[in-house]
């Protein structure tokens, strides 16, 4: 099997291991097992083994070159870097670093910020509102801009016909979804779309049509896309490919309260941070007893890994570090419709009710769940579900008290 034929074989084995799953046995074997890595491919489909390769949390991916990890760092120092109005923060700004929001447990992780986003769906196209001051509503001004307008935050737009709210995702692993090859995503769109089971992933699209992996919406197709918008709409700080402030109103700041010239921020600045993130490491799940066992097999039984595709395989790269790896991001990277109670904003080509499948990898350090935290637990997430999810809802409702528990705690353990 040739090397591209395999990246697209083996996550599709994730999900046929679905239709397959009732037939499964109780687990057997000892009450505990190793640790799973994230490059390992003892996975819920079991395919052939690339390797077994343990993290540090917050670190690197293994197999980088000295000159890779001194990017890694470079990058690490960027990350963490703490702008001010001297140095471009602002006006406008969420936070005053990367780091600052993706936090916990270690750099790069998840962040207990919820932000404020609007857009605006006229039933067909989508406008992110971008030329007055959307989709992010910063929450924070410089004391220049408080002063000149009499302002503590950005006001929201009434032109919006959504509202939504976001919690701070981490960043780990996201290397290895950037270098997974459209073809296996879409691959898993068209066998989604043959089930006939009501799950029925689709692409999000840029506006010049490349496919979108980022985002809760999956609107950003790069990861150097992905780190320019956030430095611009977290931080206000310009860039070269994204060289222009926010608005407020659709109309440009005073003069004198944004005396850094444009761009605030050099491609390098923004190279180097994209590096930190395209090589930091998936944290590792953790070891399994033989009650997560059961309930990674509940997970397969009643429809989760549907869309939570536990394996995808990245394809070649000219970053060895990245190339040719298995991992279990639990994710197709796919919109998917989750009803009318979790809708909110529009966003590229998703409509308010669909989402792209949130990875699940790290799960365990989340506090709270769901794309606006709106959930206390995983139980209360999964209840939450609707639209396409609602089958397999329906059957975790149904799980007794034992078979709950055990998926519980495999969740726990991502």
């Amino acid at each position: 099997m040739s090397q591209r034929s395999r990246a697209l074989f083996l996550p599709l084995l994730a999900v046929l291991a679905v239709g397959s799953a009732c037939e499964l046995g109780p687990p057997t074997g000892p009450a505990s097992g190793p640790a799973l890595s994230s490059t390992d491919s003892a996975s819920l489909s079991n395919p052939p083994s690339l390797g077994a390769i343990a993290h540090v949390l917050g670190g690197p991916l293994s197999l980088l070159t000295p000159r890779q990890r001194l990017l890694f760092e470079r990058g690490r120092a960027e990350f963490q870097t703490e702008f001010t109005p001297a140095t471009g923060l602002g006006p406008l700004f969420n936070n005053v670093s990367c780091a600052e929001c993706h936090e916990a447990p270690v750099v790069g992780g998840v962040g207990d910020e919820v932000e404020t986003h609007q857009a605006a769906f006229n039933g067909s196209t989508c406008d992110d509102l971008s030329a007055i001051g959307g989709p992010v509503i910063q929450d924070s001004v410089t004391p220049a801009l408080h002063t000149a307008l009499n302002i503590d935050k950005e006001a929201l737009l009434p032109e919006a016909t959504g509202t939504a709210h976001r919690t701070t995702p981490s960043v780990l692993g996201f290397g290895l979804l950037e270098a997974v090859p459209d073809a296996q995503i879409l691959a898993l769109a068209a066998f989604n779309n043959r089930k006939g089971d009501g799950i029925s992933g689709r692409p999000n699209r840029t506006a010049d049509g490349r496919l979108g992996r980022f985002g809760r919406k999956a609107q950003f197709a790069t990861l150097r896309e992905f780190n320019a918008g956030a430095f611009l709409n977290e931080m206000g700080l310009t860039s070269p490919t994204q060289p222009t402030e926010q608005l407020i109103r659709g109309q440009p700041f005073p003069t004198g309260v944004d005396p850094t010239p444009d761009p605030e921020l050099s491609q390098e600045a923004v190279d180097t941070t994209t590096a930190f993130v395209q090589l930091l490491a998936p944290p590792d799940p953790l070891p399994r007893s033989r009650v997560e066992v059961r309930g990674r097999v509940t997970f397969l039984r009643i429809g989760c890994a549907s869309c939570h595709v536990p394996v995808l395989v990245t394809g070649p790269n000219r970053v060895r570090a990245l190339s040719h790896r298995v991992f279990q991001p639990y994710t197709d990277l796919l919109l998917h419709d989750m009803g009318a109670d979790l809708a909110d904003i529009c966003l590229g080509r998703a409509k308010p009710e669909e989402f792209r499948t949130e990875p699940l990898m790290g799960l365990r350090f989340k506090t709270a769940f769901l794309h606006d935290g709106r959930a206390m637990s995983i139980d209360q997430a999964i209840q939450a579900h609707g639209g396409e999810a609602t089958a397999a809802r329906e059957r975790f409702l149904r799980l007794s008290a034992g078979q709950h528990d055990a998926l519980v705690r495999f969740l726990s353990g991502l």
